[in-house]
Parts: C-alpha cells; sequence; structure tokens
C-alpha cells in the first residue's frame, strides 16, 4: 500500500464534538487534509510541544519518551493504518537495537509521540482517499483566521503586558497550557 505523509497543520476545538478537538493532518506537498477528533489531555499534551512550552513536572507523553529514551527506545515513524467506523487506528514504528518494533496506539497518542520524537507521520492512500478532505488556500485562510478571531475574543487585550506575564506563570503553574498558548499569543500581538 501506498504511504503518504503528513504533517500537522492545525490543533483547534471540534466543531462536530463538544469538549473535543480536532487535530487537522496535511499531506506533504499536496491539498488533502485528515482531520481527526481527538480529547483534550491529548490536544494539550500534543500543544505543548507545538508550542515550544516547558511544562514544571512531565506529562505523560513526556514520561513515556523519557523512558523510551531510556531505554535506546527510539520511534522511526508513526503510521495511521487503518480506519474502522470513523475511528482511526495507529502504529509507533520504533526501532532498538536494529530491531524494529511496532506498537499499537491510539492516533492521538501516536500524534503526541510523533511531535516529542521529531518523526514522519504517514498514512495509505485508501485512508487518505475515505476520510481526507481537500481544502482550497483560500479555505484554508479563512479557517487561520478564524482560529485568530476565537483567540482573540478571550478578551485578554484588556490585561497589561505586565498582568499577562504574571498570569501566564500563573497559568503555566496551575499546567492550563491552552490558556498559556493564548495569553503568549496576546503578548506576541503586543511586540
Amino acid at each position: 500500500m501506498a504511504k503518504v505523509q503528513l504533517e500537522i497543520i492545525a490543533l483547534s476545538h471540534s466543531v462536530t464534538q463538544n469538549q473535543n478537538y480536532a487535530v487537522v493532518l496535511g499531506e506533504i506537498g499536496g491539498t488533502r487534509r485528515l482531520p481527526i477528533v481527538i480529547g483534550g489531555f491529548e490536544a494539550q499534551a500534543i500543544a505543548v510541544v507545538l508550542e515550544r512550552m516547558n511544562p514544571n513536572r512531565p506529562l505523560t507523553h513526556d514520561l513515556f519518551r523519557n523512558t523510551m529514551n531510556a531505554f535506546q527506545i527510539e520511534i522511526q515513524e508513526i503510521i495511521i493504518n487503518d480506519l474502522v467506523e470513523g475511528i482511526f487506528f495507529s502504529k509507533l514504528i520504533c526501532e532498538k537495537d536494529g530491531e524494529v518494533i511496532e506498537i499499537d496506539s491510539r492516533t492521538s497518542d501516536a500524534l503526541a509521540m510523533a511531535v516529542r520524537f521529531s518523526c514522519p507521520i504517514y498514512t495509505y492512500e485508501s485512508i487518505l482517499e475515505e476520510a481526507g478532505v481537500i481544502f482550497e488556500e483560500t479555505e484554508e485562510q479563512s479557517i487561520k483566521v478564524d482560529q485568530k478571531t476565537k483567540t482573540k475574543s478571550v478578551g485578554f487585550d484588556r490585561y497589561t503586558s505586565e498582568e499577562l506575564n504574571n498570569l501566564l506563570k500563573d497559568v503555566l503553574a496551575d499546567e492550563d497550557y491552552e490558556k498559556a498558548a493564548q495569553i503568549r499569543d496576546e503578548l506576541n500581538k503586543r511586540k
């Protein structure tokens, strides 16, 4: 089966399922997108790495990465290898001492590990044909604008930069990385 390499394009609240998130994977060199609904904890685990945040204590995926590193196991790639009744299945393709090991994984956890190991993400052509969507560039740009609008609507613009920096320290201590990203965005907007 032909593999297609993907990259994380966006992470946002799910439009279809409250209290969940959607990670949008984009075909490298193509226009197809693969939206996948994930839980809040997994979205947070992905966002922490994408936003280059440093939590005070390791998250579960960080603990798993540290354990794999301690035992000299490398994740070579992630493969989203099946789609059954709307549920994606994935595998971590690992290597230890020249031996390839496949580990079954939820796709959300596999993506959280992929960003930690900076390894490629793949799916099969058949899965992308079945569940992928094609976005024209203008549609993608409008999605980004919508995401920016959501961030602006949070209301951090009423705080001073000093208050935001103090608030950022507090939310990081509480491990609220979603709010921390929003505060950081507001601070960056002011620079």
